[in-house]
């Protein structure tokens, strides 16, 4: 039902709070891993479940989110979604062990995915059809902020309180959520409760999604194919999404509707909304380990150096929801932002390892409106076609794809940059030989220069080469991440002819979700 007025307002304010919770919490835990891990007593490699666990349960809940909500009602739903991600806020800060860290986180994530679509059905519906593009823009602010601000957030807490706190700042905030929604939000009627739930569908989506996120979480860490376990979910995955997916079709309730499917431009939409994802939070991922790795900044600098770039994304959002609303085609602004996105990369391709915070700065600007200009017209794209209880399904079903891209993101390079390290090493080590003057006149210079502070021949000579050897261990380190960020661009630019799929519609009207 459209709104208007305060209740209007007040309704925006609730939905894209909730979804700043459960976008927040994706990257606010990443910086307090050491610290959990130390005061838990586990390893490095366990407590980084905190984070896993988190996220399966989110992207195995996703695509089930437009069918809870027609069977619960949505605004069931959505204020228990919010009140079991409060509850569950207050049991991750208060576990006394990583088990009981990573079963409530696991709680948390499946009540968090429920947020995010059902959020932006609801702003949807509040908003006039033709403000459908400024409806859109104030959701995007949150799913494209709230990444780039966990990191920071993240780091702050860290340095000036307990790790608890983390989870601890979503209670109050949870608590306005769910009271605003109970007074706020109109409800809608269920549907679903007269017919049969498709127990088999909901079995296969868990088991085939929840094996590919944690082969994408964990595939790197344990070496890939390497390790049975990381195997066997890979067989199990591919055959769970083949059942899956015919489970679906087959059946005359499905919990996933893939006859959406049909319509082009959501098609298209979730092609691109993977790529999105791939972009989002590929670069969160790289960017940090580069500037902590290499630079030495602490995780509360790297989160201030990302901090402007959110900035220009908020400034950006209003206007491109403008644009949207005069009629200007949602593909002329994802274009643009692609190609800004691209030039973004390039410009992080030259840093050096004496790049300072400055040096970041216009880059991560020209990122941060490329993010509104990628978010807000791919999400119009991908949900304009879609009437009636379709934009539920749609809904849940991008932020899946948009979700899966991060995931398939940030494993990919990983890998990658791991892969290019040894190549790069490889390279630069083969000029490291008594033929190139270059070296030898640096193997002396170092030499030289540890004997003048009293070290032997033979000391200085063996801490020359392990000085050398750091230089090029450093460099190569710089040259894998600067690989990484030109195959995010470049994937970015890619993704540019994906978007001529799709019909071209003037004015994009906004679409309900009717009960």
């Amino acid at each position: 039902m459209v709104e208007t007025g305060f209740r209007k307002w007040i309704i925006t304010i609730t939905v894209v709070t909730a979804s700043l919770l459960e976008l927040i919490d994706t990257t606010i835990v990443n910086v307090s891993i050491p610290q959990i891990q130390g005061n838990l007593g586990s390893t490095i490699t366990d407590t980084a479940w905190v984070v896993t666990g988190y996220s399966v349960a989110n992207v195995i809940i996703l695509p089930m989110s437009g069918w809870l909500s027609s069977f619960f009602g949505r605004k069931n739903y959505f204020m228990t979604s919010i009140i079991v991600f409060t509850i569950a806020s207050f049991l991750c800060g208060n576990s006394h062990s990583l088990t009981e860290l990573v079963c409530f986180r696991i709680l948390q994530g499946l009540a968090g995915g429920g947020l995010l679509s059902t959020a932006q059905a609801i702003l949807l519906e509040s908003w006039p059809p033709n403000q459908a593009g400024t409806a859109t823009a104030i959701f995007g602010f949150g799913a494209v902020f709230g990444p780039t601000i966990g990191p920071t957030l993240g780091g702050y807490i860290n340095d000036h309180a307990s790790w608890q706190w983390i989870f601890y700042v979503n209670i109050p905030i949870g608590c306005l959520a769910a009271a605003c929604t109970l007074l706020f939000i109109r409800s809608t009627p269920s549907t679903g409760k007269d017919k049969p739930i498709d127990w088999w569908g909901i079995a296969l989506l868990a088991v085939a999604v929840g094996s590919l996120q944690t082969i994408l979480e964990k595939g790197e860490d344990e070496d890939w194919f390497s390790t049975t376990y990381i195997t066997v979910l890979t067989v199990t995955s591919i055959f769970g999404i083949l059942l899956f997916i015919w489970r679906e079709l087959s059946t005359d309730h499905p919990i996933v509707n893939f006859k959406i499917m049909r319509h082009r431009s959501f098609s298209t939409g979730m092609l691109t909304s993977f790529i999105l994802g791939l972009g989002l939070y590929g670069s969160n991922y790289v960017f940090p380990l580069f500037t902590q790795n290499l630079l030495g900044f602490s995780a509360q600098q790297s989160g201030w150096i990302l901090f402007p770039g959110g900035l220009f994304t908020i400034a950006t959002m209003p206007f491109v929801g403008i644009m949207l609303n005069k009629g200007v085609p949602a593909q002329f602004m994802a274009i643009t932002g692609m190609i800004l996105f691209f030039i973004f990369s390039c410009m992080l391709g030259n840093s050096t390892l004496t790049s300072g915070t400055g040096d970041f700065f216009w880059p991560l600007a020209i990122r941060g409106v490329g993010l509104a200009l990628l978010f807000v017209p791919l999400t119009t794209l991908g949900l304009g076609g879609l009437r009636g209880q379709e934009i539920g399904q749609g809904s849940g079903l991008n932020n899946m794809m948009r979700q899966l891209g991060g995931s398939f993101g940030i494993a990919g390079l990983n890998t990658l940059i791991h892969i290019r390290e040894a190549v790069h090493r490889s390279t630069l080590l083969e000029h490291v030989n008594p033929y190139n003057s270059y070296f030898t006149e640096r193997l002396n210079a170092l030499t030289q220069g540890f004997i003048a502070k009293g070290k032997s021949v033979l000391d200085a000579t063996h801490m020359a080469y392990m000085a050398i050897d750091g230089a090029v261990q450093k460099q190569s380190i710089l040259l894998s991440y600067i690989d990484s960020y030109w195959v995010v661009g470049i994937a970015m630019l890619c993704a540019i002819p994906l978007v001529f799929l799709a019909p071209f519609v003037k004015g994009q009207k906004a679409v309900v979700d009717s009960h």
